[in-house]
Parts: C-alpha cells; sequence; structure tokens
C-alpha cells in the first residue's frame, strides 16, 4: 500500500510558537484523524502540506513527488475543506460548478450536482444567503467533484448538525473504500474521530506526541477509577497518566487487559480519542 503523504522532521519557527520535527505518513486507503488543543500546531502543519507556509526544515512528499516544487500537479489531486472558507458569496450554488471546472482538469458536473442533491442544498440559492452548515456541505461538493485523490481537513464538520455531520462521515468512509484515496481531518468533534478514523496523530505544543492504529488506542487504553490505597499498588509502567479527585484516583491505563488481568474484578471503562487527549493535557505524568 503506498503513501499518499509523507511528513518527514517539518520544522517551523514562529516568534511565539515552534512546530517541531513533526513526521508522519499517510498510506492509501486510510481516515488519519488530528488532535490536540487549541494552538498545538494542526492547522500550521496543514498549511505546510499544502504549501501555504514555507518550512524552515523536512520534507514534504504527496503522491511521492515534492509538495513544492510540484506543487501545480498536486494540487489538482487534492480537495480542501477548511472551517470559514466558502465560495464567492454573490454566487449562485450552481455557478461553482462553471467557476471549477476551468480550474480542475478531473472535474466532473455531474459528480457536483449529485452532491448538491444529496446534500439537499439549493442550486438557485446565493451563497451569502445560506447557512453555515450549507457552505459546509458545498465546500465538501466542491472539494469531492474535483476527483481528488487525498482530502484536507481542518475543523470542517464543526457547522454541521447530528443528522448531515454523520452524512459526511459516511462519504469519508466511502471515499477510502477504494483504497486509492486517504483523508487528513483536524477535528475537536473527537467523537467523528471515534467513528471513522483508522489513525490518531496526537499534537501537543508543537510535537507529536503519538501516531497510533485507532484500533491499537482501543485495545490499549482504558479509564480505571480507584482509591489511593489502589493506585499506590500500581507499577507507573501500567498507565500513561493519572487525575488525583477529591476521594479517588482516575488512571489512564496502558495496557489494559494485562492490568485486568493481574487485578481481577477491575471496573475499567472503555477510554474515547477525547479522554486520552484530557489525560496527556490536563493529567500528571510519572
Amino acid at each position: 500500500m503506498m503513501d499518499v503523504l509523507n511528513v518527514a522532521h517539518v520544522t517551523k519557527h514562529y516568534k511565539d510558537f515552534s512546530l517541531n520535527d513533526v513526521s508522519f505518513t499517510l498510506p492509501a486507503g486510510m481516515i488519519l484523524g488530528m488532535i490536540g488543543e487549541n494552538g498545538a500546531g494542526k492547522t500550521t502543519t496543514i498549511k505546510a502540506i499544502l504549501d501555504l507556509i514555507a518550512v524552515d526544515a523536512g520534507d514534504i512528499q504527496i503522491f511521492g513527488r515534492d509538495h513544492h516544487s510540484d506543487v501545480k500537479d498536486i494540487r489538482q489531486q487534492i480537495g480542501v475543506v477548511m472551517d470559514g472558507v466558502n465560495q464567492n458569496p454573490f454566487l449562485f450554488c450552481k455557478d461553482v460548478d462553471a467557476m471549477l471546472k476551468r480550474i480542475y482538469k478531473n472535474w466532473s458536473s455531474e459528480k457536483f450536482f449529485a452532491y448538491l442533491d444529496r446534500f439537499e442544498l439549493p442550486k438557485d440559492k446565493r451563497i451569502k444567503e445560506l447557512s453555515k452548515g450549507m457552505n459546509v456541505k458545498l465546500n465538501f461538493a466542491a472539494a469531492l467533484a474535483s476527483a481528488p485523490r487525498l482530502l484536507i481537513l481542518d475543523e470542517a464538520t464543526s457547522g454541521l448538525d447530528p443528522v448531515m455531520r454523520d452524512e459526511i462521515l459516511s462519504v469519508l468512509q466511502e471515499f477510502v473504500m477504494d483504497e486509492q484515496n486517504a483523508v487528513l481531518m483536524s477535528t475537536h468533534i473527537t467523537s467523528d474521530l471515534d467513528k471513522i478514523a483508522d489513525y490518531i496523530m496526537f499534537i501537543h505544543k508543537g510535537r507529536i506526541l503519538f501516531v497510533r492504529s485507532k484500533e491499537e488506542l482501543d485495545n490499549s487504553y482504558g479509564i480505571l477509577h480507584c482509591k489511593k490505597s489502589f493506585f499506590d499498588a500500581l507499577d507507573p509502567s501500567d498507565y500513561d497518566a493519572y487525575i488525583k479527585e477529591p476521594f479517588s484516583y482516575k488512571v489512564l491505563l496502558n495496557h489494559k487487559f494485562e492490568t485486568m488481568e493481574h487485578f481481577r474484578d477491575l471496573d475499567v471503562e472503555k477510554a474515547s480519542i477525547e479522554d486520552i487527549m484530557l489525560f496527556y493535557v490536563k493529567g500528571e505524568h510519572v
């Protein structure tokens, strides 16, 4: 399986923030979710991939080609949806087709209008009259109609109601089913990633804390609530972080099945992506 995206040792320094030695790969057929608090470096990473900012060090390859020297050809094969970045507000929805088919050589008018119908978007309404959620759906229709091999999404589903968000998640799963395409998805709605992500990349203060498969996270992490006496009996290697509560401890186990085998009758909860992120950011570490 080929890598659609390869980011190696990318560094970008600003006055008050640095992206440090960011490295990860995105194989074809996969959805990679980026998580991290505001200002962690997710959008900076995406801008670097899209060649919207120059990096200070490192290498980025998309479809096996240098992201900077081959940027024009590469952009023909990338669909981008970013929160707050919309089409020309004075156009009618249907006019987006005429505009973008002059830009994208593999543009499909048939696919564009099919997505307008699927997303229940009014063809004869001006874009400035659309709600935020409708604008998001229009941006997805445009991104998908350009026949991309890579979709890059930055907080793209934040303006959608739960029903429409679920529809978009289904579209993304369909997009990667042929195992030629891939999705890089940054979002604060971590429950979306719980549903569809194959890999999770956690970025914190400009550094990657981990890139792991969703299956591995599900099988490794669990949340244990216990008294101090039991917490003291745990080996520090059994957990990654803990949160001290007024009368108990909340512990992020990192090998939950082994710990449950060693200590019988433990009540261990499933750890969601949001749980894991909160433990890493707010918890105490050994």
